[in-house]
């Protein structure tokens, strides 16, 4: 009766240990590729934050000799940019309002690119990135 047991249970010894082979493969790749990703997405994001603080410092920059009302609006809004870039937390990948707070960074650019009256593109492509006037 043991040998036909072994015969029999077979199929389900097989099918449980393949189970745990693949299932410890595929968490194995599936970490690799998440790893992956996350280098690519957040290399992005940093190539992205990063011009619009080149920018933003520039512009302030160049704005700072001038005195009139106009300039010290744009000045207060790029300050403000730089602020919002300065807090953006570059450190946590588990932050949980990051999307929104780089939605809320692409605004403040785009809004200061209007007052300066610059028309803004922002391209992310696996060549280079640029950004345009």
């Amino acid at each position: 009766a043991d040998m036909f047991d072994g015969i029999l249970m077979a199929e389900q010894r097989f099918h449980g240990e393949g189970y745990q082979e693949g299932y410890a493969e595929g968490s194995h790749i599936g970490i690799a590729e998440g790893r992956r990703y996350g280098l690519l997405h957040g290399a992005k994001i940093g190539s992205e934050i990063g011009c619009y603080l080149g920018f933003a410092l520039t512009w302030r920059s160049l704005l700072q000799k001038c005195t009139d009302e106009k300039s010290s609006k744009k000045i207060r809004a790029l300050e403000s940019l730089i602020g919002m870039i300065q807090k953006f937390p570059y450190e946590d990948p588990t932050y949980d309002k990051l999307q929104e707070d780089l939605e809320k960074i692409r605004g403040k650019f785009k809004q200061v690119c209007s007052m300066l009256n610059i028309q803004s593109d922002f391209r992310i492509g696996a060549e280079r990135s640029s950004l345009t006037f």
